[in-house]
């Protein structure tokens, strides 16, 4: 059993109360939007996030109300980003099930997102939840200015290391980090401790990315998407970005043509690969992503030892260590 799969069974009982919340939350009075939650709801994959908000909270006090809303909260925001990245990357599958702009094409996907995000917000907003939405709030700023930030270089392939960070502390790391963090808020009002649970997040949040960078360079079939997926789509990960800047000024050149212009070949994306790898980067991209989770163990072995302590640390691993 996995380590995510046994926290689900330690919470059997509050994950059942969170669903209830969430199948609430998604239901509409318009017919077709009605059938686009339904199916939206049969094409759910782990629930982590939700999770770690229950975790984060039950670590702190008790679990209550305002932390399955926070949770429900956190999803709907979530599945919302997921219709529209779709739509962005012009995606017909989605966890090995049609998209919904696959099935009711663009314009429809884009109002299914608008609702989900809406809805999250009006969960709140109606239980006078303004702690935990000050919180969501901010990781979707942070999330669509990660994104745009990243449009915006590959379109030049002038990211450097310390704006790679930038953009994935932005795009994927705030996530997580409100989800640590609105857990807390849930439970306390201390300032301190939710400060220090939204950082413990985004440290999470950027070995996860780091992560989905290394296995995008392996050749497995276990992931869930293709091998060479970044590059094809002009990504500067962290492995490549080492590989450019140690490689010599023609080898440099030669490289982002190849992103730039051949990104598509597999004959040399497939080359591209096997320099990331022997070139260290892989290496050096799994030793940042183990120093980031190990600055996030550390900010939870300050909080209370508990059950919920110790599952958190679990989810944590699970960022760095997971096959897919």
């Amino acid at each position: 059993m996995s380590t995510i799969n046994q926290i689900e069974k330690t919470l059997a009982n509050e994950l059942k109360v969170y669903r209830k919340v969430f199948r609430e939350s998604v239901k509409s009075s318009a017919p077709l939007l009605d059938i686009i939650m339904k199916y939206i709801l049969r094409t759910k994959g782990k629930q982590m996030r939700p999770l770690t908000v229950l975790v984060s909270a039950g670590m702190l006090g008790e679990i209550n109300d305002s932390t399955y809303r926070a949770a429900a909260m956190i999803e709907l925001l979530h599945t919302a980003t997921l219709v529209h990245d779709d739509i962005v990357d012009e995606s017909d599958r989605r966890r090995g099930m049609f998209s919904v702009n696959a099935l009711w094409k663009n314009k429809i996907a884009v109002l299914a997102g608008d609702y989900l995000l809406s809805r999250g917000m009006l969960l709140a907003l109606n239980s006078k939840d303004y702690h935990t939405l000050e919180i969501v709030s901010e990781a979707v700023k942070e999330m669509s200015e990660g994104e745009l930030l990243q449009i915006e270089k590959a379109r030049r392939l002038d990211i450097d290391e310390e704006v790679y960070y930038d953009v994935i502390r932005k795009k994927t790391a705030s996530l997580l980090a409100s989800c640590f963090a609105v857990g807390a808020a849930s439970v306390t009002d201390d300032k301190e401790i939710i400060d220090q649970m939204w950082k413990a997040g985004e440290l999470t949040g950027m070995a996860f990315q780091i992560k989905d960078d290394i296995l995008d360079f392996e050749r497995s079939s276990k992931k869930g998407k293709p091998t060479g997926i970044d590059i094809k789509e002009k990504k500067m990960t962290l492995p490549l970005i080492y590989l450019i800047n140690n490689s010599r000024a023609g080898e440099k050149r030669e490289i982002i043509r190849t992103i730039k212009r051949y990104n598509k070949d597999e004959r040399k994306v497939n080359a591209l690969i096997d320099k990331v790898a022997s070139s260290g980067g892989l290496a050096y991209a799994e030793k940042v992503m183990n120093e980031y989770s190990s600055k996030a163990l550390s900010i939870i072995d300050g909080m209370p030892d508990n059950v919920y302590s110790e599952s958190l640390k679990e989810i944590i691993l699970y960022s760095a260590n997971r096959n897919k």
